[in-house]
C-alpha cells in the first residue's frame, strides 16, 4: 500500500508500468500495479488480442 501512494503522485506511472511489461518484472510495485495486478493485466490483453485475430 505504501508502495502504491508513491505511485500516485508519480509523474511517470504510465511509463514504468509499460517497462514492468515489456521487461517482464514480477516482483514488487510498478507503475502503481501489484504483481497480481499485472498478471491479470497481461492475460486481460492477451485474451482481447486473441478476439481480434
Amino acid at each position: 500500500a505504501e508502495a502504491k501512494a508513491v505511485c500516485q503522485r508519480c509523474p511517470v506511472t504510465s511509463e514504468c508500468l509499460a517497462w514492468a511489461l515489456e521487461t517482464g518484472q514480477d516482483a514488487g510495485v510498478w507503475g502503481a500495479m501489484s504483481e497480481d495486478e499485472r498478471r491479470s493485466l497481461k492475460r486481460r490483453r492477451a485474451r482481447a488480442r486473441a478476439r481480434s485475430m
